[in-house]
């Protein structure tokens, strides 16, 4: 054990681990000593002879498993962006002994005691805010973990809760195979017809990664490769086969064919919400949130559906005129669209993202999002090019507030790699907390195609809003500012942790922002005046079509999670829930239920998809409080934002934090404005 780096204290920088010494079987014999050490500091919590007070039962949960919690921090980071066999089949055996541990500690008899006993006092314990804020969520976290249940059903409910831990790893494990197994191989000028220089360089540099030769160019399904491939490529037979492998990941004969165990899932999920007493998991798992209940959700996906059919309706009549103009006859499939939506856009906006993207490097853009943090909310961003990452991707940068002083350690891993999953996300390496002395170590990952050697990485407009909201979840992190790590940074409802991400975004799109910024990577020119207009006036374009993508994903979520069991048939139930709705067969999904891994990698997400409309309510509503400030940078607002949302992490109910914010509830017309859906 004293050879094991894991169980050693952590020498690097802001206490990162020695990551060059790090394998995947120090992990098995670290996590058995964590786990049992974790077990011991809870049942002593639960032996004292003395009565259960906040700080000898509540403060004391909280700033237990110190060790266990860090390495789980680092082994899901690991896990998701540098995997290998070995941490793969690591991860498979841990997952089960590690939800049985999470069970048995909120299971615990002694424990749960103590917990409710300060529950029932709490009006006369005189607590403050975020102490008696904690104490609820604490509360409730062991009512949702089964604590209150029957033994019998307490038995059930752990041992549902293994299995579907390891399911999910299972599931996320196929997704990762089926994605870095695919490589659609373009090795003539011909296959390379209608890509540009930008695609073709990354393509090229991809095909390089891979071990393959000097001329040959590959195309991943990694999303900063195939979205553009889809757009530009002139081969039609070849937009087919690559269209059919993004959304058939998980669906067919083989190692990663997910159906099965998205069946299982979902009965697992209805089951273990049976024993909580609702009729479906949905029930159960919107019981935690702003929204509250299904009605809640349905309106608001009802308010946007109807409109972004119409609107996509006006964009196919769009579509079809580029189709007539380019003399196609064929008919309008799902792997046309994009690239025949890019000509209509061309020839309506004179606008042609070949044209935009050099405007676009990676530098400047994590240039650009550092500086608006920076007027915002006084902070810089140093680089530490000396610390050393998991990855020789990733970037570390440390952030000092407005006063000079150390306030967190930000890192950042931008390409995509085969051992890495797919999508863009961020989490914690190390949460804020003041009562446990700890600054937040924040990590970043996105997914870009890497450019060719010697030239830099250019982002599509969609990539930099990517770019900027993973780091308004970093800077939800990087901001907070509370007592307890259980309330910190991002550890809130789900349907208003993409508030901080989303809004950030709207930043990326400001006039001011782009001209200082988005200059080309070769002349050094600014984004000519022209250009920004043609790009703004632009950006509603196609806002049906994925405003359908997104909110048939969310649909076929909420359908399948208000079942009171599984479907049969996962394909057909998906089949027939957009049939009823009326998706026009062009459009597709965003995610697919067989590689929809928001749903079924974890439950995060599960029955909670449309958090990304409901946080969108709340971003651009809250936006328009800049808006009318009248300065996109007004000091006043950006204080306020800092000191009602980002800083209070979970120590406040968000519904009371956003009308600390903004004076009122939120409206939903700023988002029907924004996506173009307004009547």
């Amino acid at each position: 054990m004293t050879d094991n780096p894991l169980l050693q204290d952590w020498p690097g920088p802001h206490g990162l681990p020695p990551f060059a010494a790090l394998r995947p079987a120090h992990f098995q014999p670290a996590f058995d000593v964590a786990l049992a050490r974790h077990r011991a500091e809870v049942d002593a919590i639960a032996a004292q002879a003395e009565a259960p007070t906040f700080a000898n039962t509540i403060a004391a949960f909280d700033a237990s498993g110190r060790l266990l919690t860090r390495l789980e921090h680092l082994f899901h980071t690991l896990a998701a962006s540098a995997t290998s066999p070995e941490l793969q089949a690591a991860q498979r055996a841990l997952a089960a002994p590690l939800a049985a541990h999470n069970s048995a500690v909120y299971m615990h008899a002694g424990l749960f005691a103590r917990v409710q006993a300060l529950f029932e006092q709490r009006d006369r314990l005189g607590l403050p805010a975020e102490a008696r804020r904690l104490l609820e969520r604490v509360h409730l976290d062991f009512l949702r973990a089964g604590a209150r249940l029957a033994p019998e059903a307490r038995a059930r409910y752990a041992a549902v809760m293994a299995r579907l831990a390891e399911l999910n790893t299972r599931f996320a494990q196929n997704v990762l195979a089926a994605e870095s197994g695919y490589q659609l191989r373009l090795d003539s000028e011909d296959e390379l017809a209608g890509l540009p220089g930008f695609l073709r360089a990354a393509a090229r540099q991809a095909a390089r990664e891979r071990g393959l030769g000097e001329g040959t160019h590959v195309v991943t399904l990694s999303r900063s490769l195939i979205v553009p491939f889809l757009t530009f490529s002139a081969r039609r037979d070849l937009r087919d086969q690559a269209w059919r492998a993004w959304v058939g990941r998980g669906d067919g004969d083989g190692a990663t064919d997910n159906r099965a165990l998205c069946r299982e899932i979902l009965a697992l999920r209805a089951e273990a919400a049976r024993l909580h007493g609702h009729a479906c998991y949905a029930d159960f798992a919107l019981e935690d949130t702003m929204a509250r209940h299904q009605g809640a959700v349905m309106d608001l996906l009802e308010r946007v559906w109807r409109p972004a059919l119409a609107a996509q309706a006006r964009e196919r009549e769009a579509v079809r005129g580029a189709m007539a103009a380019a003399g196609a006859t064929h008919a309008l499939e799902p792997w046309d669209w994009r690239f025949y939506a890019e000509q209509a856009r061309r020839a309506r906006f004179e606008l042609d993202e070949a044209e935009v993207k050099p405007y676009f490097p990676l530098d400047r853009m994590v240039a650009a999002m550092f500086d608006c943090a920076s007027r915002l909310f006084g902070l810089r961003f140093e680089t530490r090019p000396d610390i050393a990452g998991y990855h020789a991707d990733v970037r570390a940068w440390e952030v000092f507030g407005a006063d000079g002083a150390c306030c967190g350690l930000f890192l950042q891993d931008n390409f995509a790699r085969p051992t890495k999953r797919s999508g863009a996300w961020m989490n914690p390496l190390r949460n804020q907390s003041r009562a446990l002395g700890a600054t937040p170590v924040i990590l970043n990952n996105n997914n870009f195609a890497r450019g060719a050697a010697g030239e830099p990485t250019l982002l599509s407009f969609d990539d930099v809003r990517t770019l900027f909201h993973e780091f308004g979840h970093g800077l939800h992190g990087l901001l907070s500012s509370v007592e307890h790590e259980r309330l910190a940074g991002t550890q809130v409802l789900r349907d208003f942790v993409e508030l901080p991400s989303q809004l950030f975004e709207h930043w990326m799109a400001e006039p001011q922002v782009l001209k200082k910024f988005a200059r080309h990577w070769q002349t050094g020119e600014p984004l000519p005046d022209a250009l920004l207009a043609r790009l703004q006036a632009a950006r509603q374009f196609g806002q049906g079509y994925e405003t359908l993508r997104y909110t048939a994903s969310a649909l076929v979520d909420m359908a399948a999670h208000a079942l009171p069991d599984a479907p049969d048939d996962v394909v057909a139930f998906e089949r027939d829930v957009l049939a009823r709705r009326g998706l026009p067969p062009e459009v597709g999904m965003n995610h697919r239920l067989t590689h929809f891994q928001h749903l079924f990698s974890s439950a995060s997400y599960a029955a909670g998809y449309y958090v990304y409309l409901w946080a969108e309510v709340l971003d651009c509503d809250a936006f328009d409080a800049f808006a009318e400030a009248g300065d996109p940078f007004d000091p006043a607002v950006a204080a306020r934002l800092r000191e009602c949302i980002l800083s209070v992490g979970n120590s406040v109910e968000p519904g009371e934090a956003f009308r600390r914010f903004r004076g009122r509830d939120p409206v939903v017309e700023p988002m029907l404005k924004d996506r173009g859906l307004l009547a």
